[in-house]
């Protein structure tokens, strides 16, 4: 074990929960190995009203176990933090196992008092699963992709960390009155870090800060969780749109669509004319955009000795945009309808009045 300091700062670790019977264990066992001082680290699960048998496994350990007050991700850690004491407040999830060294490598980070958040990588634990290795070798990244540690203010594409791997000083948290409660579906963890970065604290990137994590392993939920990104995405355009992060969705869902559009209407055209002209025109651009994403993989082909991650891989990234672009499309029109609705409702109260 390293040697412990009277300086070093005290950390709260907060684990969202619900329904993860299956990896809680393999969690906590790693969190009790943690080399550091236990008298300045406390850990609080946060549940969302498990049903498997999550909470009694917790109970097991000694950590303190809370219940959401809200719902989604960030009204779990935002009541994970009113619980907390820590001047370092950290956060991982219940499918993942940390190194012994995770929280010294956090706390090392915070010694320049202008750092107001750290992130790490994030590595899949499952080598011998196709798609969990898939989402750590591919270009779509969804995960933290920086190799070198960086210092900035500013998020930068494909280099985004990850809500199952970051921290934040307590100092810098209040600034921001926390996680955003109405963000609940994906970039929930990200808004909070361009929110700091706004106001000045310096953001981290570490890469000796890891984590490894339960990737998805099955197609259904590997689709169904960027379906969900692309949700939390457009949330942050209605609630969050003069930001970056909303900027840059907006720019993404806009291609996007239009590629789409563009693609459906071709093929149309091409059925309704009974001609091969524009389906030909289509079918060749997407055969190039193919051939692009591929030239990606050359390198991870031949070093894996897989030929058919060159093939999969590319099918797998725009399947993923697919879905991501659908997810954001999805959640836009229920807001626009849903607002609709609440307008509706008021104006004939108002004409009852």
């Amino acid at each position: 074990m390293a040697e412990s300091s009277a300086d070093d700062p005290s950390i709260s670790i907060i684990v969202p929960v619900k329904n993860m019977a299956g990896t809680i264990r393999d969690l906590l066992d790693s969190l009790m190995n943690l080399d550091y001082d236990r008298e300045k680290l406390e850990i609080i699960v946060v549940d969302g009203n498990s049903t498997d048998g999550t909470r009694e496994i917790v109970e097991e350990y000694p950590v303190v176990l809370v219940e959401e007050e809200g719902r989604g991700l960030n009204a779990a850690r935002n009541t994970g933090i009113r619980w907390s004491t820590g001047e370092i407040v950290a956060f991982t999830d219940g499918d993942c196992v940390v190194p012994p060294d995770w929280a010294r490598s956090i706390a090392k980070n915070f010694s320049d008092p202008s750092v107001g958040f750290v992130g790490g990588l994030v590595e899949g634990y499952n080598k011998d699963d196709f798609l969990s290795t898939y989402m750590d070798e591919t270009f779509f990244q969804a995960k933290p992709g920086f190799r070198w540690r960086k210092e900035t203010t500013d998020l930068a594409l494909l280099q985004f960390p990850a809500g199952c791997n970051m921290a934040f000083s307590r100092h810098a948290l209040e600034k921001i009155n926390f996680f955003d409660e109405r963000i609940y579906y994906g970039f929930d963890d990200l808004d909070p870090v361009e929110q700091l970065g706004s106001r000045g604290f310096r953001i981290v990137l570490d890469p000796e800060v890891f984590v490894w994590h339960r990737h998805r392993t099955s197609l259904r939920g590997l689709l169904k969780q960027h379906f969900n990104y692309g949700r939390g995405g457009a949330l942050l355009i209605v609630y969050k749109r003069a930001s970056r992060l909303a900027r840059w969705f907006t720019t993404y869902l806009f291609s996007t669509t239009f590629a789409i559009s563009l693609t459906v209407l071709m093929v149309a055209t091409g059925i309704i004319l009974n001609h091969p002209l524009p389906i030909q025109f289509i079918s060749g651009t997407g055969l190039a955009a193919f051939m692009l994403v591929m030239a990606f993989y050359v390198r991870t082909a031949v070093r894996t000795r897989s030929l058919r991650k060159l093939i999969l891989y590319p099918m797998l990234d725009f399947t993923r945009g697919l879905f991501f672009t659908l997810g954001g499309l999805t959640q836009l029109f229920r807001t626009i309808i849903g607002e609709g609705s609440r307008a509706q409702k008021e104006s004939f109260k108002g004409d009852e009045g």
